[in-house]
């Protein structure tokens, strides 16, 4: 028994494998989780488990908390709005906060005359986007990409291009979701390849004219952090201009300064028809929306949208006060700052280890390094990838696995890190891939 159990068990603390094994008896196995680890408390990019235990957070919560743990103007928002009420219904008895946060969204996003409605999750504000464009259009038919993600509802299900864990054993699906090629230069698939497969489903499965909308992240994020290549999206936009489809640009994980500007869409320049956004959108509470031009989005009639929670008062007051900490802090600005740090220190492992990292890639703070064998794209290394994510746990740091061959380090640090954790957390990084990558060569 070693000294950090024996002084657990005379303060009575509850253990990781305690809560761990407390868990496991009481919440279904699906609601899987990363790591043992459980959370006491967080500030800003770190946080401490109920052991004492300190970690540098990589994850973000999944880029929940670009603001950072705990931000204190959010925690004073969310207070001030706890003393006032907590709950009547947006579609009962509305209230101010969340007429602010729709003009602000109007207003941000890369669309003119737009209008916003809104929901608690990313899968809920996609599945609204759906049924806005088909309300507008009148058709039926929608195409996702292979590899993009957009949530674990049926329908969200359906437009997901990963099997695993996703879809598997819970079909079938919604029918009319058509899937082609994201276009992926380090797989060999190319912009062209990703346009002839749309034309070529136009001719062989569905007409142009049958499908309502077309959605993609501008930045793949379950899929392995591809961002689309540039010209791709304004290829998109001419082809929807041409059939009247809806394009639908995902942001929910992409969205609220994460890649260096409020959405990735406007990298390139075009305007969407909607915009799904939620995770960074409430520093950690649940909120969601759907943003986009206000004819698409009064398509609808009156209660056709909505949910008794969305829109949550709680939810809107820390929206807002996110929107204030991105400008007051300029976390674009900073997103592509922490980007190049990474990159750099990435990169750096690329050369010393070119047979075991395959390929880094980053737009602003959102950031993978993929993970091969003999320095080969076709050759994906999960149980690498696995080993380094469970080895930084025990070392005290959060990573993030993703990518359709479960082969790709994701690292989405909150915004609000200082250079100094951010340094830490690398060198822990740097470290913990040279020695995984050494057990593996030795083994």
């Amino acid at each position: 028994m070693t000294v950090v159990s024996i002084l657990i068990g005379v303060m009575n603390v509850t253990t990781n494998a305690e809560l761990q094994q407390r868990k496991q008896k009481a919440i279904a196995r699906g609601q899987g989780n990363a790591a043992p680890v459980y959370v006491d408390r967080a500030e800003n990019s770190e946080f401490w488990d109920v052991e004492g235990r300190r970690y540098i957070d990589f994850g973000a919560g999944i880029a929940v908390v670009n603001t950072g743990h705990s931000h204190p103007k959010i925690i004073a928002a969310v207070k001030k709005q706890l003393d006032k009420f907590s709950h009547t219904c947006l579609m009962v008895s509305p209230y101010d906060s969340a007429v602010e946060l729709a003009e602000k969204l109007n207003d941000l996003v890369p669309i003119q005359f737009a209008k916003t409605m809104f929901v608690s999750t990313g899968a809920e504000a996609v599945e609204n986007a759906i049924k806005i464009a088909r309300a507008h259009t009148g058709r039926r038919g929608v195409i996702a990409f292979n590899g993009g993600f957009h949530g674990r509802t049926s329908m969200c299900m359906a437009l997901t291009g990963k099997v695993a864990p996703y879809k598997a054993q819970f079909g079938p699906f919604p029918g009319e979701i058509y899937h082609v090629p994201f276009p992926i230069e380090y797989h060999g698939v190319s912009v062209a390849d990703s346009l002839a497969a749309i034309d070529t489903l136009f001719k062989v499965e569905i007409e142009a004219e049958a499908i309502a909308a077309m959605i993609i992240e501008p930045v793949q994020g379950e899929g392995g952090f591809y961002a689309v290549p540039t010209g791709f999206l304004a290829a998109l936009r001419q082809l929807c201009d041409k059939h009247g489809i809806v394009l639908i640009c995902d942001e929910i994980q992409t969205g609220f300064a994460r890649t260096g500007k409020m959405f990735a869409t406007e990298y390139d320049g075009i305007e969407p028809d909607l915009m799904t956004m939620a995770k960074g959108m409430a520093g950690g509470f649940p909120l969601a929306a759907v943003v986009g031009k206000a004819e698409i989005m009064d398509a609808p009639q009156p209660g056709g949208l909505g949910g008794t929670y969305g829109g949550s008062p709680i939810g809107c007051a820390a929206a807002l006060a996110v929107l204030d900490v991105i400008a007051e802090e300029k976390l674009c600005d900073r997103a592509l700052q922490i980007g190049t740090m990474i990159g750099k220190s990435l990169q750096q492992l690329k050369t010393a280890h070119p047979l075991r990292i395959g390929n880094i890639r980053y737009r602003g703070a959102m950031v993978a390094m993929e993970l091969v064998k003999n320095g080969n794209a076709s050759q994906p290394d999960p149980e690498l990838t696995k080993s380094i994510v469970a080895e930084a746990a025990l070392r005290g740091l959060i990573l993030l696995s993703c990518g359709i061959r479960g082969n790709v380090i994701r690292i989405l640090v909150p915004l609000t890190i200082s250079d100094a954790l951010l340094s830490e957390g690398l060198g822990l990084l740097a470290n913990i891939v040279s020695d995984s990558v050494a057990l593996v060569a030795a083994a």
